[in-house]
């Protein structure tokens, strides 16, 4: 795999939820045992300097407990925060967020009310991408650049939506490597029910050919629809 490509691992809750979840959420929460595994599995493996770590939602548990195991493996990742949900019972508050900041993570966005951005008018897709910077960047005093897509759904629209809001990098869920100059990097979202041989398959970047034609025909749909 060539040098600057990287594969992208995206967590989304880790133990037990303090808060209701939305339907077909669960499967994304790991135990916290699962979860140790998966960083032990990334701290140990021969491709560690082209993985990277991300968090969705910006629940708590990105705090009470994956940020001290990520440290105490020497790991960093980037928290994308949902900017409606700060403050809320289970979610991130802004104390939490600066605190993450502290602890060597990064801050995106993943907009204001984790809605279906394809499906969005011009106006309320502004909305969900501008206030949610904004929000973010009083938080942490510092300019925010990156957005992760809700539920990896996007078109042409949204991709230029995004550069308009000024965003430098947007993060799917289209799962394989990502180029690291490119604007859209794609993701793999690990399950609760993932085996450890399919966990290999994503840490090592190897994608059956047939899969990784399909998702990049899949990808390119997208950026034209």
């Amino acid at each position: 795999m060539a040098a600057d490509r990287r594969r992208i691992l995206n967590f989304h809750g880790v133990g037990e939820p303090l808060r209701a979840l939305e339907p077909g959420e669960a499967p994304y929460w790991l135990g916290v045992d699962r979860f140790r595994a998966v960083l032990d599995r990334i701290v140990d493996h021969p491709d560690r300097d082209r993985l990277s770590i991300t968090f969705d939602d910006g629940n708590a548990s990105d705090l009470l407990i994956a940020a001290p195991e990520l440290q105490r493996r020497g790991l960093e990742a980037e928290f994308f925060v949902l900017s409606g949900r700060i403050g809320e019972a289970g979610s991130l508050d802004k104390d939490q967020i600066r605190t993450l900041m502290r602890m060597g993570m990064r801050i995106g966005s993943h907009g204001v009310a984790h809605s279906d951005w394809s499906s969005l008018s011009a106006h309320a897709l502004q909305h969900e991408l501008g206030t949610s910077k904004a929000a973010l960047e009083e938080i942490c005093a510092a300019p925010v650049q990156s957005a992760a897509i809700p539920f990896g759904r996007y078109n042409a629209a949204v991709l230029r939506a995004l550069r308009r809001a000024e965003y430098a990098v947007a993060y799917s869920s289209d799962g394989g490597s990502s180029a690291t100059a490119a604007f859209l990097h794609p993701r793999t979202s690990l399950r609760q029910d993932m085996t450890d041989r399919s966990l290999e398959e994503v840490l090592s970047g190897n994608i059956a050919p047939w899969r990784r034609l399909r998702r990049f025909a899949g990808m390119t749909a997208r950026a034209w629809i």
